[in-house]
């Protein structure tokens, strides 16, 4: 059997949605450059829907493709669906990822997360923070 699914080596091979928005509404960056998976997610917002996102991942074949899965999963939708995407709908739409693997998925749902916190607090809107990661404290960033 083989280690990656189709999807998990079309994404890596072919990754969506690669690059920067210059003047993002929100950015969100996590993961540990001593375990070296790195993920910065841009988001362009119009009217509280993804109009546009990209990504940059500095990491193993799993979080490129988890990236790129992710971006592809939140692009056009509104920002409650985006929240709502979790690192389990992710490997899933990759066809599932090896074990030692998914925390490229959790990197890739608290990216999202930290993106749209900044949108929040770049335009003054409130929200609950236990929605999102506290990344000072969490095992993939405090490493």
């Amino acid at each position: 059997m083989a280690l990656y699914s189709e999807k998990v080596m079309e994404h890596f091979r072919n990754p969506r949605n690669v690059g920067v928005i210059e003047n993002a509404d929100g950015v969100g960056e996590v993961g540990n450059a001593k375990c070296g998976d790195i993920m910065k997610i841009y988001l362009k917002i119009e009217k509280d829907i993804i109009a546009d996102v990209k990504f940059e991942t500095f990491g193993c074949g799993s979080a490129i493709a988890s990236s790129s899965m992710a971006t592809e999963l939140i692009k056009g939708k509104p920002l409650s669906e985006a929240l709502a995407l979790t690192n389990k709908a992710v490997a899933e739409a990759l066809d599932g990822l090896p074990a030692h693997k998914l925390h490229c998925s959790v990197l890739a749902e608290e990216a999202i997360k930290r993106a749209i916190q900044d949108y929040y607090e770049k335009n003054g809107i409130v929200y609950d923070k236990k929605q999102f990661p506290d990344c000072e404290n969490c095992e993939h960033c405090s490493k």
